[in-house]
């Protein structure tokens, strides 16, 4: 039997949600697979982390960092002022907007747009404020998905008029569903928004080796190929 030596180095357990492709999904073998997930394995590797990613519902990922389930979450996190008072964040590592996607047939030209329709969003998301922004917290308007994908299925099969949502997964499920017959519509009210890794407030060691990951890898190319990879140029 062998002992494990007492400097061994702690694994980090990283909280996802795997149904947000291309930043996380999980493929046929069930492995947590995406953009984020080669980010945050770079980052490791250039800092000597240890990590386990862990898939974890969206509505609860949040409360799992805070009670000491998860050390980390990368999720394609929107870095808000809310979010800030928290939980503490990484340097950005990427840039995003949300994006409307309706049927290729629609109507709908602007946000305003959609006032008197149906929108789906994925629960507790920047898209799900922008809806409410639009229409109200309580509108019944407002459709509420546990993922932006099953949102856009949704709004494939004719349930609801429009989609809100960030412009990654929007432009990645289009994409690679031709069949789904949708188009997406850019609002110049939709301000750009910046990807983060949460830590647990307070957590400054751990944040500065994630800043210094990010850095090198951005230093070094390595972000760039990575990007590439999922995004093209």
């Amino acid at each position: 039997m062998f002992n494990t030596p007492a400097h061994a180095a702690k694994t980090y357990q990283v909280g996802t949600d795997a149904a947000y492709a291309p930043f996380e999904s999980q493929n046929e073998k069930k492995e947590i697979v995406g953009f984020d997930i080669d980010i945050l394995k770079a980052v490791a590797a250039k800092t000597g982390l240890q990590v386990k990613f862990i898939n974890t519902p969206w509505e609860g990922i949040f409360a799992s960092l805070n009670n000491g389930d998860r050390d980390i979450i990368i999720s394609a996190v929107t870095i808000t002022p809310e979010r800030k008072q928290s939980m503490d964040f990484s340097e950005p590592y990427f840039e995003a907007k949300q994006l409307i996607a309706v049927g290729q047939n629609s109507k709908v030209v602007k946000l305003a747009d959609l006032k008197s329709k149906k929108i789906g969003v994925q629960t507790g998301t920047t898209g799900d404020e922008a809806a409410q922004k639009l229409l109200g917290k309580t509108n019944p308007n407002i459709k509420r998905f546990e993922s932006a994908p099953l949102a856009l299925q949704e709004l494939q099969n004719g349930g609801v008029d429009a989609v809100i949502a960030d412009n990654g997964v929007v432009v990645n499920y289009i994409t690679n569903n031709s069949k789904a017959k949708l188009k997406t519509i850019d609002d110049a009210s939709f301000a750009k928004e910046y990807y983060g890794i949460a830590v647990k407030k307070g957590n400054k060691a751990l944040l500065d080796q994630l800043n210094k990951g990010i850095a090198a890898i951005k230093a070094d190319g390595t972000y760039d190929k990575i990007y590439k990879h999922y995004f093209g140029k």
